[in-house]
């Protein structure tokens, strides 16, 4: 197996055209998860998504990663989000690109909802990690809305089981579908805080007045197709109880 990410070298950067290591492992290799997006959490997106930046780094991985998988041929699938629908979203339109791209050469798009796990860089946390280094750093979560958006989370291990099963059955699967990677579970984001806030006893909650401005209120319905080859199996309470279990144990200097 390789991996291919440029916090391991700045050779490995999507964003190098013509980059022959990239060539070389796509060559080697009998399937391909195209994963790589500049994205964070709701923070990150808020302040960068409109920017030339991003807009810049999320075109180049694609179109160099896209070139050199027509180029291989190599089956792939491309984790595309389930914001590919909201035009108003600067990062779901670069998403529905991908998608394009992907139907073009015969690849499998999945559309993931929320997927967390351990994140390492702070810049770019979601809001379970955010959430989780606030009750112990500070006993107090100070919310970015007041919480009442809902969303589905899933965590990040039953996520790669769905990746690895729907490599299983390339050209088997019937991609007229839409593969909804999700926990089929909606919460909302003031539940997820309360969660959080149980494992650091004395964590005070403060929701914020304001409404959610990334997905603006808007709710897609995760299409259940999916379910036919894969289901979840961590709920989120175990989840989060394990990204708390990783980040208590850290060294301090790798803390925020």
């Amino acid at each position: 197996m390789f991996e291919f990410d440029v916090v391991h070298s700045p050779q490995e950067d999507l964003r190098i055209q013509h980059n022959e290591i990239l060539r070389q492992y796509l060559l080697a290799s009998d399937f391909v998860f195209f994963l790589a997006f500049d994205v964070g959490g709701s923070c990150y997106l808020k302040t960068y998504e409109h920017t030339f930046e991003f807009l810049h780094n999320n075109m180049r991985l694609m179109t160099n990663t896209f070139e050199l998988l027509h180029e291989t041929r190599k089956p792939f699938v491309f984790a595309s989000s389930q914001m590919s629908n909201m035009s108003f979203s600067t990062y779901g339109r670069l998403k529905a690109l991908g998608e394009s791209y992907t139907r073009a050469l015969n690849g499998i798009i999945v559309k993931f909802w929320n997927v967390y796990g351990i994140e390492h860089d702070p810049a770019k946390t979601h809001v379970i990690t955010d959430f989780i280094m606030k009750a112990q750093e500070k006993r107090r979560i100070d919310m970015m809305t007041d919480g009442t958006e809902e969303r589905q989370f899933l965590y990040a291990d039953d996520c790669s089981e769905a990746l690895f099963l729907l490599s299983q059955s390339y050209g088997g699967i019937n991609c007229n579908h839409a593969l909804h990677i999700t926990s089929y579970d909606w919460v909302t984001i003031l539940d997820v805080a309360k969660i959080v806030a149980e494992y650091f006893p004395g964590t005070i909650i403060n929701p914020a007045e304001s409404k959610d401005d990334v997905q603006k209120g808007y709710r897609n319905e995760p299409d259940t197709f999916i379910l036919r080859y894969w289901k979840p199996r961590t709920s989120l309470r175990a989840g989060i109880g394990r990204i708390v279990d990783h980040i208590i144990k850290m060294p301090l200097h790798d803390n925020r």
